[in-house]
């Protein structure tokens, strides 16, 4: 039942004689995986980085950046919070190092459903922010950043890595969709009614974003709240007190305007 009956104010546009339609008010049901609520969130996430983000290039403009995935072997759908636990602990470990590069992280937790259809897979996406004396001295190649995630997991195989650095020309805004995407996708809550129901139980009151460094003072309102998912842009005075209506109808699979 989320999002059938949506609210939107008539704002005008820049073109005289017309009106945009601002979403105002909607009945989302605010459960943690649902595929609206998810993409709410998710836009009200990007928007407030790509707000943010452009002035702390220009406050660290020879910063460069990195986009990092740190992962794990698959685990069963049961003891997926506990792996997830693990793996927070780990990085935390991972940031507590001489040799951690990054002077600001924005952390972000993803789980997909293993290829067996049965298990889950969770994993970490970073975009890290490093000081420009990285690639000249304290670089870290493949095989030590390995090295150090394995250490710091404590386990005893290699895990796989992805590390890939942004050009210098290149905004790390390109990065933000990738990063407060969805925590789940949507083809993997539908496909198995029985894995859903655990997924939702494991992940019940976890954190999807985190911020750190020195980016926690420019973005800590991503870390995840409770938060209304109306953006505060799209909050706007009516226009002579009208308003729009519409209205999911069921059988019709379409929205009609009440």
């Amino acid at each position: 039942m989320c999002s059938e009956l949506l609210k939107f104010q008539l704002v005008p546009d820049e073109s005289e004689g017309f009106f945009k339609l601002k979403l105002s008010d909607a009945r989302f049901c605010r459960v943690r995986h649902c595929p609206v609520c998810q993409w709410r969130r998710s836009l009200m996430w990007k928007a407030r980085a790509y707000k943010i983000l452009p002035q702390v290039v220009t406050d660290y403009p020879k910063h460069r950046w990195l986009f990092v995935t740190l992962t794990v072997k698959n685990c069963q759908i049961q003891e997926l919070r506990e792996n997830l636990d693990s793996m927070n602990k780990a990085f935390k470990r991972l940031t507590e190092l001489k040799t951690w590069p990054a002077k600001g992280w924005v952390k972000s937790i993803e789980v997909t459903k293993g290829r067996d259809g049965v298990s889950a897979h969770p994993h970490l996406h970073i975009l890290a922010m490093v000081p420009p004396s990285y690639f000249s001295h304290g670089y870290l190649s493949h095989a030590k950043w390995v090295a150090l995630w394995q250490q710091c997991l404590r386990i005893d195989y290699q895990p796989i890595i992805h590390t890939s650095a942004i050009a210098k020309h290149h905004n790390p805004s390109l990065l933000i969709p990738e990063i407060l995407k969805y925590q789940v996708k949507e083809s993997d809550l539908v496909g198995d009614r029985e894995w859903f129901l655990e997924l939702t139980r494991q992940l019940h009151k976890t954190r999807a974003i985190a911020v750190g460094g020195i980016l926690r003072q420019y973005m800590r309102e991503l870390e995840e709240k409770n938060q209304d998912l109306i953006n505060e842009s799209e909050e706007t005075d009516e226009v002579d007190g009208e308003s729009l209506y519409f209205r999911w109808e069921r059988k019709l699979q379409r929205f009609n305007i009440e």
